[in-house]
């Protein structure tokens, strides 16, 4: 059933990760199971056999080819550096060639202890790892580099965390498990036959392009590759409102990919301050911050890479920092691009980012919903009436009013007619996201009450996200007062 495994990881030397089983379960039952990113990982799909696949995705039995290991990194946790993390409750089980020819891995999430487990019992409580599965697979329906999500198992046991809960496996697949904390571990033990192999790596798989350049500048454009596409990954994020909660550099890809989603949230109403991650108390990860956070982990990052860019640090130093620094040119590129498509314009003019900081500060002012506003949008283009659509949105619509008609004489300068801009604007702007109040009724039903149909209505609907849903439950509805989730947990 499982394609050939590649086993890159497993073949590096010993001090980069460390060989472990998984720890059987008592009664493992496969609850979800991603049949497209199955078949274009190279699944045989034909021989897929439900109460096989659940024993081999627990961990009860290892899958042919595959040789599990827990990858070593260190990582700073809210500004602390803690020199040794590693997968603590997960295990790379190799790597595959999926049918576009790209290197993924397949990993087990909440698969039992490994050396780096730190006293945990390496399990995972099956909410998270039905918010994981949800989150992931929304943000790839929106278009987000992700790690995607393609399977979940719940294992017969309880998982005491909070309160005792049914304990789950997640099968994450990633571009690659590389990252910022991963450089992190080897740097701070001076290690740089290791340092070398992981930026080889992570230029074979990740940026190819580089793959002519030698020396310092070969080590420099991988500093310079990895700012970028940190700069596009979070506008994207900031885009949906997404606010990822736990933004440490062990959870900073380098491939550009969205990883680990423990305490992560969707935005309702527009406030740039929003926190929700419970472990975040001073606000350190809040969406208004995100950009700052990216650059210092890629200064982190940097730091790594010194030795190899340059012998000399102060050379290097010089060569990287404008690098670093210009991360925030970057992301203000991206950031302007994010919004003017999700403002239905399609060409760069000035004052653009004026007119989205705007809308912006009108949502603030009027505690809009995010995802909403910008939704309704292109209500307001099919007549008088719909506009009120969006204005019944804002609690106060003073700033609204005053900034229609900027927008309006902007949009009047692109060359489209009123349906092809409203047609662009819902492709821009999603309908569905994964609302936290429905997210935590699919969670509870599924753990209290073992009914997976809220999770898979759910799913079905947040991998359409511009698509607006029809049925008995209403996807695109804010929290009303009482269901507002104000708080999310990790769960490790």
């Amino acid at each position: 059933m499982f394609p050939t495994f590649t086993l890159r990881y497993a073949r590096f030397p010993d001090r980069l990760r460390a060989e472990c089983l998984p720890t059987p379960v008592e009664h493992p039952r496969l609850v979800a199971f991603n049949r497209p990113l199955a078949a274009e990982l190279g699944f045989d799909l034909e021989a897929f056999e439900a109460d096989h696949a659940a024993e081999v995705l627990a961990g009860n039995a290892v899958p042919e080819g595959a040789d599990p290991v827990a990858m070593a990194y260190a990582g700073h946790q809210f500004g602390t550096f803690v020199p040794q993390l590693g997968d603590g409750r997960a295990l790379l089980l190799g790597e595959v060639i999926d049918r576009q020819g790209r290197v993924r891995d397949l990993q087990l999430k909440g698969s039992g202890r490994t050396p780096f487990s730190r006293g945990g019992d390496g399990r995972a409580p099956l909410g998270p790892v039905l918010r994981e599965y949800l989150i992931s697979e929304a943000m790839h329906a929106l278009g987000i580099p992700t790690t995607r999500a393609l399977a979940a198992v719940t294992t017969g046991e309880r998982v005491f965390r909070r309160i005792p809960e049914p304990g789950a496996v997640l099968t994450r697949v990633a571009a690659s498990h590389l990252r910022v904390g991963t450089f992190q571990y080897f740097a701070a033990r001076r290690d740089t036959e290791a340092l070398r192999l992981l930026a080889e790596e992570a230029i074979e798989r990740h940026y190819p392009a580089l793959a002519g350049h030698e020396g310092g500048e070969r080590y420099l454009g991988l500093l310079e590759a990895v700012v970028g596409r940190q700069a596009e990954l979070v506008a994207r994020w900031m885009g949906v409102g997404f606010i990822h909660g736990v933004m440490n550099t062990d959870n900073t890809a380098i491939s550009g990919e969205t990883i680990d989603y423990g305490p992560c949230a969707f935005m309702d109403a527009f406030d740039p301050r929003t926190v929700f991650s419970s472990i975040d108390e001073r606000g350190r990860y809040a969406y208004v911050n995100q950009p700052v956070i990216a650059q210092w982990n890629l200064a982190r990052f940097a730091e790594t890479l010194l030795g190899l860019i340059d012998d000399d640090t102060e050379r290097a130093i010089e060569q990287a920092t404008p690098l670093i620094e210009g991360f925030t040119e970057r992301f203000e590129a991206e950031w302007r691009g994010v919004m003017r498509a999700k403002l239905g314009l399609a060409v760069e003019a000035p004052g653009d980012g004026a007119l989205a900081q705007g809308l912006l500060d009108a949502m603030q002012a009027g505690r809009a919903d995010f995802t909403l506003a910008f939704r309704r949008l292109a209500d307001v283009l099919e007549g008088p009436e719909d506009e009120a659509r969006l204005a019944e949105l804002f609690d106060d619509r003073e700033a609204l009013d005053a900034w229609l008609p900027r927008w309006r004489e902007r949009l009047s300068r692109e060359s489209v007619d009123a349906t092809g801009l409203a047609r662009r604007l819902r492709a821009a702007n999603p309908a569905v996201i994964p609302r936290n109040h429905r997210v935590e009724q699919a969670l509870a039903a599924a753990a209290e009450h073992d009914d997976f149909g809220p999770f898979e209505a759910l799913l079905a609907a947040l991998t359409r996200p511009f698509e607006e849903p029809a049925g008995e439950v209403d996807y695109m509805r804010p929290p009303r007062d009482g269901e507002k989730v104000l708080r999310t947990f990790c769960g490790t």
